[in-house]
């Protein structure tokens, strides 16, 4: 068994919270009403109960409108536009998700800016603004996100490398130069398996894009421990063998490339469209791992490393789970049948 499943301490976990994507649902548990204002409910560093207040200009949006709360997108505004007691509650909002992803296991904290705002000058200025703030109140490395090479950039440079090393995320056949700042700032790297011109298909295709990357960091000087390759994971209930092209991918990677390679991944992605994801990701995770991956994507608050390796693997749910994940539920059928009879414990 791989030695990461029974020490998941020495899993990577790129915890990936702290991104303006990410949002609640408005009839969830932790959206509710205080003193008639509308809120989102959280646990602050301290343990107590706090909450944040949703602004109306949220309440104006498409995304709230179909019932989603952008929370992290309305606590990065209040801590950096708002003033008095709204900033402070923004800032520690946001202190609370990086306290809690380095409770649960987190190695790295994962920030993302990219639905901060349309405007790219904006988005710079909220990963300056959050890059500074977040080293200031966490011990853990950042991993510096963006879909936009100059947000990227413009993380790095407001990361104070000397204390520890940033990861840029990510590098891609298509944006090649994300390479040299990995040089100029000290940085790790995810690489990804994308290619110049959209996602592979198959396995084979993972690895050919991923090893271009991979010796093009080589050749730049970027030692191989520095190197984190995502083969790029693609939900199953798209198609059944999409968990199968990945986990061949990694199989090849680590073959090719040896121990020293990090080998990470989104590796929630393979549960949108599915119900229990929670379950899915987990077994995902733990198939990752077994297949050579020793670090991924996660969000470590929902499901650790630690309770993702401490699973009963002959459970019903997750043999379920596993079994639609290497190709064996056709369209997810049996997988959702027993989650809707209530059937996954």
């Amino acid at each position: 068994m791989n030695s990461i499943l029974n020490h998941p301490a020495s899993y990577i976990t790129i915890g990936e919270n702290i991104h303006t994507t990410r949002s609640l649902l408005r009839k969830g548990k932790r959206i509710d009403v205080v003193d008639d204002v509308d809120v989102i409910l959280y646990t602050a560093v301290d343990g107590s109960a706090q909450h944040l207040i949703i602004p109306d200009a949220i309440k104006s949006t498409q995304d709230y409108d179909e019932g989603r709360v952008k929370h992290v997108k309305i606590a990065l505004a209040a801590a950096m536009h708002g003033a008095g007691e709204e900033a402070e509650n923004g800032l520690a909002y946001i202190h609370a998700m990086a306290h809690h992803q380095a409770q649960t296991g987190a190695t790295f904290l994962d920030i993302n800016v990219d639905e901060s705002s349309l405007k790219t000058e904006e988005q710079k200025a909220a990963m300056t603004w959050l890059v500074g703030a977040v080293q200031k109140l966490s011990p853990l490395p950042i991993s510096v996100d963006s879909s936009d090479v100059n947000v990227i950039r413009a993380g790095l440079e407001a990361y104070d490398s000397l204390k520890s090393s940033p990861i840029l995320n990510s590098a891609s056949l298509e944006r090649l130069e994300a390479l040299d700042m990995v040089i100029e700032h000290n940085a790790q790297v995810v690489v990804t398996a994308a290619g110049e011109k959209g996602m592979p298909a198959g396995t084979s295709e993972r690895v050919a894009n991923a090893s271009r990357m991979v010796d093009a960091a080589l050749e730049k000087g970027i030692a191989i421990n520095h190197i984190h390759v995502d083969p790029l994971v693609f939900p199953i209930s798209v198609d059944k063998e999409f968990g199968l092209h990945c986990l061949g991918a990694i199989r090849d990677i680590r073959a090719k490339y040896g121990p020293e390679i990090h080998i990470t991944g989104g590796m929630s992605n393979v549960s949108f469209g599915i119900p229990g994801r929670k379950i899915v990701n987990g077994a995902f995770v733990t198939l990752a791992v077994e297949a050579g991956a020793d670090g991924g994507i996660i969000d470590p608050v929902q499901y650790s490393p630690a309770d993702i390796f401490a699973t009963d693997r002959e459970s019903h749910g997750y043999r379920l789970a596993e079994d639609m994940l290497l190709g064996k539920d056709e369209h997810c059928k049996k997988y959702i049948k027993a989650w809707r009879k209530g059937e996954m414990n």
